[in-house]
């Protein structure tokens, strides 16, 4: 699928604007209804015959002024502490795989990193999670298959503590059948890591895929509404012509995009540039 910008050149270059094509064309593109409008608003107002180009600059500006400025590296812990990242979202937008990059990230720019596998409805994540630690040589706490979460979270805080390790992330959950259930889940994970430091946990990211458009709206809005997010982590950015949803989730629910994923291996995970995002990615 052509990225946005693409997708604008490629029907309006030699043709005038039609104003329907164009608003199914932003909306397509997952900036959302009321950004579309806006949009059309601000090009209409000019009162001269529009190029392509000239709605490719209005669609830059306005997304620049949506997602700028970028948002600040996460800073690391004092001395004696440990910084707790709970990393949730639906299972298939690459939750696992995303927490592992992260960790991994975090590692090679000189932190300490100790994994938590509570995603423990699903074997095959403890599993995944293992064999992305072993490979990245972070260390990993556990539980059985279906243990309790909340009790994985709280053995892995306390070797943080221990160890002194400057980061924990914390791998959740995303079965989606028992949605209520889901969110009572990671809320109580959250009081248990706040028994050992009130301010726990220090992040929250919801994982969702690039891919899914409003899904992903959709989805960061319930996470954000049980739990307050921090940032949004997007996967599949890889040429999915479906980079618009960062605009959505930002402009809807003030959510900071912090990473991106743009591929399988590990070092396709980066922190999130606007600019880059703007000029290379829509």
């Amino acid at each position: 699928m052509p990225r946005l910008f693409t997708s604008i050149i490629d029907k309006f270059s030699r043709q005038e604007i039609d104003w329907d094509e164009l608003e199914e064309t932003l909306i397509a593109g997952d900036l959302g209804v009321h950004l579309t409008q806006e949009i059309i608003d601000i090009l209409q107002s000019k009162g001269r015959k529009l190029q392509a180009e000239d709605v490719v600059e209005v669609c830059r500006e306005e997304i620049r002024n949506i997602l700028e400025p970028a948002p600040e590296p996460i800073p690391p812990p004092f001395p004696g502490q440990t910084k707790i990242i709970l990393v949730v979202g639906v299972n298939g937008t690459g939750k696992t795989t995303s927490t592992a990059k992260l960790a991994n990230f975090l590692k090679n720019r000189g932190n300490s990193v100790l994994l938590a596998a509570a995603d423990t409805f699903r074997a095959a994540a403890i599993e995944q999670l293992t064999v992305w630690a072993d490979r990245i040589g972070i260390p990993i706490v556990k539980g059985a298959y279906e243990s309790d979460p909340s009790a994985v979270c709280y053995d892995a805080h306390e070797r943080a503590l221990k160890e002194g390790t400057q980061f924990l992330i914390c791998d959740t959950a995303g079965r989606l059948h028992t949605r209520h259930n889901l969110m009572e889940e990671l809320k109580k994970i959250g009081r248990t890591l706040g028994k050992k430091d009130e301010s726990a946990p220090h992040e929250t990211f919801v994982v969702v895929d690039a891919t899914t458009g409003s899904n992903a709206l959709n989805q960061a809005r319930e996470f954000h509404q049980a739990l307050g997010l921090t940032g949004l982590i997007v996967t599949k950015l890889d040429g999915s012509g479906k980079g618009g949803v960062v605009v959505g989730i930002h402009r809807e629910l003030g959510i900071p995009t912090r990473y991106i994923g743009t591929g399988e291996k590990l070092e396709d995970f980066s922190a999130f540039d606007p600019t880059e995002f703007v000029e290379q990615i829509l």
